[in-house]
């Protein structure tokens, strides 16, 4: 069996270019860019973690995301 991976635009890349867009952002952007490369790391490590988690799942036989959700976004 073979995995396709098909590259898709994050929510933080979809966010990003909308808020570009519709703000008609002026100047240079650096500081535009370096928030979007902050972001862009963040969201790597939030999926990176979810994976792992995924992986303890897969162990116990259990599936949980709406939880993990929970326990690690919702304040």
């Amino acid at each position: 069996m073979k995995l396709i991976i098909m590259a898709k635009q994050t929510a933080v890349l979809w966010l990003a270019i909308k808020l570009y867009e519709k703000m008609k952002m002026n100047g240079d952007g650096k500081v535009f860019d370096e928030l979007l490369k902050q972001a862009k790391t963040m969201e790597k490590e939030q999926i990176t973690d979810a994976y792992i988690m995924g992986s303890y799942d897969m162990v116990d036989k259990e599936f949980r995301p709406e939880q993990y959700y929970n326990e690690i976004f919702k304040t």
